[in-house]
């Protein structure tokens, strides 16, 4: 990255890659921003919610003008590819160039949110920009619940306009998001032993796309977790499966790529049932051939006596809990056509020695929405006799077209791309409608370049968009220290 343009941008980026940062971890990338801050005489403060908020005065002459904040989180969501071996807390991102993009292979790429963060520090270092006095609002814990947002304190930020970097499609700019509320779900099993004469299987689902549960969700990809849930379902109601263990997702908000079930079955019927998994794997071919092409099916037999399992009636409870709950779009908006409304993701399940859990991420445009599809989604779980509860509900943000911070862009964006941009709403969970309930006087806009595969191995982001939004943040800083 070392080759890239803008320099200072890609230079921030990649240290970004060099130091781990997954939600909860982002210590020791804060540490190292305050030694830069300090090496520069930025001001710096670390809030009581953990958020890194540096400060740097007005150019000369542009004191008296109102305040600009420049926001993006820290951390990452942490996803790799099966049989990577990668520990995100202490191993750096291996960021390859190719064909015009920035991409990591094998795991999360940070672009989301790493560019906007490196967008950010680049400003406060640019010579000769003239900028309003400005705030770089850098959070934590974005990705696991919006903690860094959610803790930031009434009056903390003193700007009068905040530009969010942290949306995924050069040539628009974002005037709302959706809100969302997590959704948990319990239920202990009993265990009893399984029969000297069953046999050990472990049947695994790879190789879909996965992505990011908003603005991912409405592509018909498939979701690991249900895929497997249908399958042995199915199974179930033709032979004894035993279940002991079940695993899929590793976060609410990515769509679960690889799901595996450890079970045991009739020594007879184990011998047999590669004919059925290939069956079941031609089919899913066949099923997502336009939106998960890949998807694989498969199983492995062991020689190891099967331990304890649950028993069938919790086996058939969670099975038919899983492969009939509500995954997916739920909701088309009215207001903005073509973009999704309201939406679930069954991000996560875990079933290990009895102990079942399951989260959801609940998403819509419209904060009555998540909370109404969220209490389905409970009185789902309920009816099957599970414990369940929403958690972590965060409000959307309200587009206002009339935004003079959206004149003012659109104006500096068409002076500088020839066009207007075009307006949106972004099916995801944007810190601006937190930022907008602590701070009610912000007046706010998003942007940023082009990242595809957000929340998923190959995660990659377009250099040349990059270099345009570098353009475009210069452009209306140096607009709103005139306006």
């Amino acid at each position: 990255m070392k080759t890239l343009q803008p320099e200072t941008v890609w230079a921030h980026f990649a240290t970004l890659c060099a130091i781990p940062r997954p939600s909860y971890r982002e210590a020791a990338l804060i540490e190292h921003l305050i030694a830069w801050a300090n090496a520069r005489d930025i001001e710096h403060v670390v809030d009581a919610a953990g958020n890194l908020i540096l400060k740097q005065p007005a150019s000369p002459g542009c004191e008296a003008m109102p305040g600009v904040i420049l926001q993006g989180h820290l951390d990452m969501v942490c996803q790799a590819n099966a049989g990577t071996v990668h520990d995100f807390e202490r191993d750096p991102i291996n960021a390859v160039v190719r064909d015009g993009w920035v991409i990591a292979e094998n795991t999360t790429l940070g672009a989301d949110n790493g560019i906007g963060v490196a967008l950010a520090l680049a400003a406060l270092e640019e010579p000769d920009l003239a900028h309003p006095p400005l705030e770089v609002l850098l959070t934590v814990n974005e990705e696991s619940g919006m903690d860094g947002a959610r803790g930031l304190a009434p009056g903390t930020l003193q700007g009068k306009t905040l530009i969010n970097l942290d949306t995924e499609e050069w040539g628009h700019f974002y005037l709302g998001c959706a809100g969302g509320v997590d959704v948990e779900v319990r239920h202990d099993c009993a265990q009893e032993n399984v029969l000297a004469d069953y046999a050990l299987v472990r049947f695994d689902v790879s190789g879909l796309r996965g992505g990011h549960s908003g603005i991912d969700i409405h592509l018909g990809r498939g979701n690991a977790i249900k895929l497997l849930a249908e399958a042995l379902r199915d199974l179930s109601a033709h032979t004894d499966v035993r279940l002991i263990e079940l695993k899929g997702g590793s976060a609410r908000n990515a769509i679960p790529r690889e799901a595996y079930a450890i079970c045991a079955l009739p020594a007879d019927m184990a011998a047999g049932i590669d004919e059925w998994v290939l069956h079941r794997h031609r089919s899913w071919r066949q099923r997502f051939a336009d939106a998960d092409a890949n998807a694989s099916f498969a199983c492995r037999h062991f020689d190891t006596p099967p331990d304890a399992a649950i028993p069938n009636a919790e086996r058939d409870r969670l099975l038919a809990f899983l492969d009939n709950v509500c995954n997916g779009v739920f909701h088309i908006s009215d207001e903005f056509p073509g973009v999704t409304g309201t939406s679930s993701n069954l991000g996560v399940v875990a079933l290990e020695q009895g102990n079942f859990k399951a989260t959801f991420k609940v998403r819509s445009l419209h904060d009555a929405r998540a909370d109404e599809l969220a209490a389905k989604l409970v009185a789902h779980a309920s009816s099957y006799g599970l414990r369940a509860w929403k958690d972590g509900a965060y409000p959307g943000w309200t587009p206002n077209p009339s935004s003079n911070l959206l004149a003012l862009c659109q104006r500096v964006y068409t002076q500088q791309f020839g066009q207007p941009a075009s307006l949106q709403v972004i099916h995801a969970g944007l810190e601006c409608g937190l930022l907008a309930a602590s701070h009610p006087q912000l007046d706010m806009i998003s942007f940023g370049p082009d990242i595809r595969g957000a929340h998923a191995p190959g995660e990659r982001v377009e250099i040349a968009s990059v270099a345009h939004c570098w353009t475009l943040l210069k452009a209306v800083l140096q607009a709103l220290s005139r306006n």
